[in-house]
């Protein structure tokens, strides 16, 4: 993949298609929310209750009982930080380049809004950090980055493995066995994108055997954070590596099953590391 210049520093390395972007429901226009603001609330309304003045507020709608206006703006901004976690994945977004919400919203066909608040997440996640009037810069990983991230999910999952090989029966990771396939097949296309999706799916299911959400929710931030590419973009791992590291999963089932707890150690601490 190639590298943006000076020119393309805030356009993305990529374009969506209009068929496929995620688009944002209408929004009232300001006028429109104003209209009526003289109205006056009834008598008995709880502010009149308190003794506060009223009688220049518009009364506020009701929610909707199907909670539709709350989940089409959270959607949005779901769908697009989706997107964005692909990009990077991907190398489309590339460490060191800086990108405005602006330039990103129109790439996917929304307005800012929805764009700047999921880079605001991206950011909390330490895969962006926010630059001053221009926008939000892909953080720049070392290699160093990605060994200490080995190391901390190593610390934190081989004892649960290690666990669950001795209590899981075999029938439960025979059940696994089509998610370990979907990472195989992600793996033979070569896309980095399917292949991080299809990899953090079958390590959630492995996990959510332990019972523990809390642990769901701290590896699957790390394993997130183990998949954003080093400088040098999608190139540093190909096809041969993801076909390799999934392969692994195979063997890791066939480990757990036969409650091989030496294999099982090794095959997550090297798993780790390549990953």
């Amino acid at each position: 993949m190639e590298q943006a210049g000076p020119r393309d520093a805030h356009r993305p390395t990529g374009s969506a298609t209009p068929d496929t972007a995620p688009r944002v429901p209408p929004q009232p226009r300001a006028a429109d929310r104003d209209r009526g603001r003289g109205a006056a609330r009834p008598a008995g309304s709880a502010g009149g209750a308190r003794g506060e003045h009223t009688h220049s507020e518009t009364p506020l709608p009701r929610p909707r009982r199907d909670g539709r206006q709350l989940v089409q703006r959270s959607s949005v901004r779901g769908q697009i930080l989706d997107a964005l976690r692909t990009a990077l994945v991907s190398g489309e977004l590339a460490p060191g380049e800086v990108y405005s919400a602006p330039v990103l919203g129109e790439r996917f066909g929304v307005s800012a809004t929805p764009v700047r608040e999921a880079m605001q997440q991206l950011a909390l996640e330490g895969a962006v950090e926010v630059v001053p009037n221009r926008g939000f810069r892909v953080v720049v990983r070392c290699p160093r980055e990605l060994a200490e991230l080995a190391e901390v999910r190593a610390l934190i999952e081989v004892p649960v493995m290690l666990r669950l090989a001795r209590t899981v029966p075999a029938a439960r990771w025979a059940e696994l066995r089509p998610l370990a396939e979907a990472t195989a097949r992600a793996a033979s296309t070569g896309d980095r994108a399917s292949y991080a999706e299809c990899d953090r799916a079958f390590h959630r299911a492995v996990l959510a055997l332990a019972g523990n959400e809390q642990l769901l929710r701290i590896a699957d931030d790390l394993h997130r954070r183990a998949q954003w590419p080093l400088v040098g973009g999608p190139a540093s791992r190909g096809r041969a590596d993801l076909v390799a590291d999934a392969a692994e999963h195979t063997a890791l089932l066939d480990a757990l099953t036969a409650q091989d707890l030496s294999v099982v150690q090794s095959l997550v601490r090297e798993h780790f590391t390549g990953a």
